[in-house]
């Protein structure tokens, strides 16, 4: 068994497409064929079901894909060695990322790390599921770190570290009944809609706990991916939403409330997983976060104005 054999294994399982892994791959899809037919040849199992019109993975490749990303992130991690011995760092960081969060300096982190290491390279990738999903490519391998934001304690496969944690406001139209209400319960809001993100994002989840602690029943009448659009639609009075203070440049219609039987807070996270070695370039990536944004900086760059 070759690198390559384990490489074009993992390319048609992560799209379940031999055409989609050719391109991947830059080689003929023949060739791809090829390939794993050998392997399968030497496994003795087939990997692949293949039909005219799907491909799927069997249970032999199932079981084979975790060590084939294991393998393949060792190999890797065998040459980073190599190279710094030599001075000379490259690689690629696969990057999960939150939309509309503004309290790291995305564009300033990757040029510093241009600037310091012109060898490696970062692909920036958003989940459409949210924190949830990101935290799932960490494990699955196609992320190598992600900015996420899910309450509770952290998972044992990963690591994670808080890099600032912010208040949840209620967001309301200056229209609405509780416009200048100043603080309100819980049970005094469920009754209304509620424009959120969709389940499995970090400020959803919080809210949802809240609300379940509490015995209460809330409606979200509408989601929206991109909680920076949240204000657009609740200042037409299509709901209430909790919103972190960063995502309200523009109070313009807007009244903002705090609840008084309950903090909601919402965490900035960065992950990356506890069963793979990080390579030279992520470790590089996190050192060069952590130079440029310490916990307790962002913290202050978090903190609401008043």
């Amino acid at each position: 068994m070759e690198l390559r054999h384990l490489e074009y294994f993992l390319a048609v399982a992560e799209r379940l497409s031999f055409t989609d892994a050719a391109k991947r791959l830059h080689v003929v899809q023949s060739g791809v064929s090829a390939t794993i037919r050998a392997l399968e040849r030497e496994l003795g199992s087939d990997l692949f079901a293949r039909t005219s019109q799907r491909v799927t993975l069997t249970a032999a490749g199932r079981a084979l894909l975790p060590r084939a990303r294991e393998v393949l992130h060792g190999a890797r991690a065998a040459a980073d060695a190599v190279r710094q011995t030599q001075g000379s760092l490259y690689g690629k960081v696969t990057v999960g990322t939150l939309t509309s969060i503004n309290l790291i300096d995305m564009p300033e982190l990757l040029s510093e790390l241009r600037l310091k290491h012109p060898g490696v390279t970062v692909g920036l990738r958003a989940a459409p599921s949210g924190s949830a999903g990101l935290v799932q490519q960490v494990r699955d391998g196609h992320l190598d770190v992600a900015f996420m934001s899910l309450p509770g304690p952290a998972a044992a496969d990963l690591n994670v570290q808080v890099l600032a944690s912010v208040p949840l406001i209620l967001v309301v139209p200056d229209s609405h009944p509780l416009a200048g209400a100043g603080a309100v319960s819980l049970a005094q809001i469920a009754e209304f809609p509620f424009v959120d993100s969709p389940p499995g994002f970090g400020n959803r989840v919080i809210v949802d706990n809240a609300f379940a602690a509490a015995g209460l029943e809330r409606e979200v009448t509408l989601e929206v991916s991109d909680i920076a659009t949240a204000t657009a639609y609740i200042r037409r009075g299509l709901g209430i939403g909790f919103l972190s203070d960063f995502l309200l440049p523009d109070r313009t219609g807007l009244d903002a409330l705090h609840i008084a039987d309950k903090e909601l807070h919402w965490r900035l996270q960065v992950a990356t997983s506890a069963k793979r070695h990080p390579s030279a370039a992520l470790q590089a990536f996190l050192h060069l976060l952590a130079e440029l944004n310490p916990p307790a900086e962002v913290q202050a760059r978090a903190t609401p104005s008043t």
